[in-house]
């Protein structure tokens, strides 16, 4: 890799893990349910595409550590109580599944693009990789509930049907709004990505 190329791609994940922090500290603030909103995915998907699956797991990391610090500082009221339950699962619970949204995004994001440079594919791309990053950063956060923190969840669905309490009430519209926002995002996604590689 060229050096100007490397400064460029520097430069880019600079900016990209900024504004991940800047989304995600506001998104702390915006809650629907026991959990803050996701606002961060976007740039990690801009960033997962422009610069493969190990830039978006570091992105995806990045955004790890931000959801970490809202818990143990208290701003997301649920992961405060997972903080303090375990702070080593919550850990790795927060880490785990960034890193794996933002590995996802690149690898399904490269998978339907491959080298190709035309328009129709790097939108099937962003599409793709626009579902598949909340999916997994809150299908992993719900089997990690279900499997470490069980007796807190069924805590907080107070009697109510568990599965129902998931996706109703914990999740549902919170991974509805992230999607919607990532599939809004897709053509300006691929409106960024073909103005840096077409240029």
């Amino acid at each position: 890799m060229r050096a100007s190329e490397k400064t460029r791609r520097l430069t880019g994940l600079a900016l990209m893990t900024a504004v991940i922090v800047v989304l995600q500290v506001v998104a702390s603030f915006v809650k629907f349910g026991p959990f803050s909103i996701t606002l961060a995915l976007a740039p990690i998907l801009v960033g997962a595409a422009l610069y493969g699956p190990k830039a978006g797991g570091y992105l995806g990391g990045v955004f790890g550590v931000v959801v970490l610090a809202a818990c143990i500082m208290g701003w997301d009221g649920g992961g405060n109580i997972l903080w303090n339950a375990s702070p080593f699962l919550t850990a790795v619970i927060c880490l785990g599944k960034g890193i794996a949204a933002g590995l996802a995004a690149g690898l399904v994001y490269r998978a339907i693009v491959k080298d190709s440079l035309a328009r129709g594919r790097m939108m099937a791309g962003s599409i793709a990789a626009g579902i598949v990053t909340p999916v997994v950063n809150t299908g992993l956060f719900v089997v990690a509930l279900v499997l470490l923190f069980y007796g807190i969840l069924v805590n907080w669905a107070g009697g109510s049907n568990l599965l129902y309490y998931i996706v109703f009430g914990l999740t549902g519209i919170n991974f509805v709004l992230e999607l919607a926002i990532n599939l809004v995002l897709s053509t300006v996604i691929v409106r960024v990505i073909g103005a840096r590689v077409l240029g």
